[in-house]
């Protein structure tokens, strides 16, 4: 009986872990701003160059590392493997900035933190193995935070339970959560104070 508890807490630890990638974290928070926000046509209009030049890249960059066997898996747990992936993700990140600023002639604040985070996971990652999961998950937080507050609080006991997911699998350690926690915490101090100077 002691055998199968710690494997149904190792289960449901695998799909939450698994569910709550910053991807689809990610997704699941630009769906609900583009609903929130804008008509259908305006959503698609929003949602469709964030999925074409930042999602869908990082996906197939992700199968086809782990495939040919640059990857160790899709979490890219190896630090060292981990330096291209964030390489990866910012050139995304930028060219979507880039392409949104010159189409319609404004930043898109929310993908300008994103990149924010993603370099200080990279600094971070030259020293610790920051948790990606715990910090994307806990900046999706303040996102949500920033549109509606009690979605942001639900989100952020998602993080927090993604967190013991992560140490429970054995990906990281509790201290590498924390850093991934800490760091996006930091971030996303920032970007509500900069959301709410902007909103005035």
């Amino acid at each position: 009986m002691e055998e199968k508890h710690p494997s149904f807490i190792h289960k449901i630890s695998r799909i939450i872990s698994d569910f709550f990638n910053p991807l689809v974290s990610l997704i699941i928070f630009f769906i609900y701003m583009s609903i929130k926000n804008y008509a259908l046509k305006n959503s698609l209009l929003y949602f469709l160059p964030i999925v074409l030049m930042v999602i869908l890249p990082v996906i197939i960059w992700l199968v086809w590392n782990v495939k040919t066997g640059r990857y160790t898996n899709m979490d890219v747990s190896n630090r060292n493997q981990r330096k291209s992936l964030y390489f990866f993700i910012a050139a995304c990140v930028i060219s979507y900035l880039a392409f949104n600023y010159f189409k319609k002639g404004y930043i898109d604040f929310v993908m300008l933190f994103i990149l924010i985070l993603l370099f200080a996971m990279q600094i971070s990652n030259y020293y610790i193995k920051s948790s990606m999961h715990t910090a994307f998950n806990v900046f999706v937080a303040a996102l949500f935070f920033a549109i509606d507050t009690g979605a942001g609080l639900i989100w952020l006991g998602i993080a927090a339970l993604v967190g013991v997911t992560r140490v429970i699998l054995k990906r990281h350690t509790p201290r590498e959560v924390f850093m991934g926690a800490g760091i996006a915490i930091v971030v996303s101090f920032i970007y509500l104070y900069c959301n709410i100077q902007f909103q005035h």
